[in-house]
């Protein structure tokens, strides 16, 4: 039984995953894979959403160029739904294809300038990306409840997931009092960098540091007003949607769709591109917390992706000499005297990984583009 907390969920979908990379590319990429053959990243996200109960939309915004592709993850997730969730999807999801990337500030300042063309009073909308894992999803629906609770009270809200390890690939966030009136919700002190390994260290040890998800809560009104607080340089590029309207109704496949839409493309053409992070977080005055009680995982790399593989997602392989090896692949592969590998056969490319040397995939993505491609 979903937690009606939100009245519209937004779910960004357009990154590459290159630290996943060759599973994951730009046509096809980290949201659309699975780790155990059954839904993907991207449906997952979806599901949470439907869990949710939201009685407005849920935007999907994601490139241009996986329009279709993100439909057919749409269609293929309601044929497996409930009738309600399914007609939900049909009626109530909306694709956004943004023009170019522009981070995730103009994305979300973009969601709320659309979902006010559907109804003027305030919006309560969550952020997800689709490309994350959590459970169990009553733990989540939980921590939902509390964040638009305090969204509702004028805050920007985040997710603080309690570090496992001394993660070097997260940012971080450094609780302060407590709010008022909310059990398990804090005021963040401040936001910190990803910080390095002996930093980050230093962060478990003080104990009140927590990892920041991505995920975020707050209301369209107060993030509007934030955004032209504190990055006006985006709020100007949106000016332009005043007294518009939405355009004519395109479906892909029975799946709503927004895309060469004027206004759109003329807004992203002058907004800068930056992370809602530094954009607004890192700035407000009214930046808040849940303390997760949810299990979670950006899935950042194969190490991580392993953790959740069944079986290697049903690949097939043979080891002797060795012990300790990962596939992940389109071919049957066997390892001789050999140890701690991960192998990634996918998309006509090969990885060779060693186990832990994932720092290693964006120097990796970028030569390959040259040697592989150019």
């Amino acid at each position: 039984m979903g937690v009606k907390s939100f009245s519209d969920i937004v779910i960004l979908a357009g990154g590459i995953g290159e630290r996943l990379w060759p599973a994951s590319v730009p046509e096809n990429p980290k949201q659309f894979l699975s780790v155990d053959g059954n839904l993907s990243f991207l449906q997952s996200a979806i599901q949470r959403a439907l869990a949710l109960e939201p009685d407005g939309k849920i935007l999907v915004i994601t490139r241009g160029s996986l329009v279709k592709g993100v439909a057919e993850q749409c269609v293929s997730l309601a044929e497996k739904s409930s009738t309600d969730d399914k007609e939900k999807i049909l009626k109530d999801l909306i694709i956004v294809a943004e023009p170019q990337p522009r981070h995730t500030c103009a994305p979300l300042l973009l969601a709320c300038k659309i979902l006010q063309f559907f109804d003027q009073a305030e919006h309560t909308i969550l952020t997800l990306a689709s490309d994350h894992i959590i459970s169990p999803v009553q733990s989540f629906l939980s921590d939902c409840k509390k964040a638009s609770l305090a969204a509702k009270k004028g805050y920007f809200v985040c997710y603080a997931i309690p570090p496992s390890s001394p993660a070097t690939g997260y940012g971080y966030i450094k609780a302060g009092s407590g709010l008022d009136g909310i059990e398990n919700v804090f005021n963040i002190d401040n936001f910190k960098e990803k910080p390095d390994l002996e930093t980050a260290k230093e962060y478990l040890k003080e104990g009140c540091y927590y990892w920041n998800s991505g995920m975020f809560a707050f209301t369209d009104t107060f993030f509007l007003n934030e955004v032209k607080k504190c990055e006006p340089s985006v709020w100007q590029a949106f000016e332009n949607f005043t007294g518009d309207s939405l355009p004519k109704e395109t479906k892909l496949m029975g799946i709503e769709c927004i895309e060469n839409w004027p206004p759109m493309s003329e807004s992203y053409a002058k907004t800068p591109s930056i992370a809602v992070d530094n954009a607004v977080a890192e700035r407000t005055d009214k930046a808040a917390a849940v303390m997760a009680s949810f299990e979670w995982d950006d899935v950042g790399s194969w190490d991580s992706f392993e953790k959740y593989a069944v079986n290697g997602s049903g690949n097939k392989s043979i080891s002797v000499g060795g012990k300790n090896n990962f596939v992940y692949s389109d071919l049957p592969v066997a390892f001789c005297g050999v140890s701690d590998l991960a192998v990634v056969v996918k998309n006509g490319k090969v990885l060779v990984m060693k186990k832990g040397a994932g720092d290693y995939m964006r120097e990796i993505v970028k030569q390959a583009k040259t040697v592989f491609e150019g």
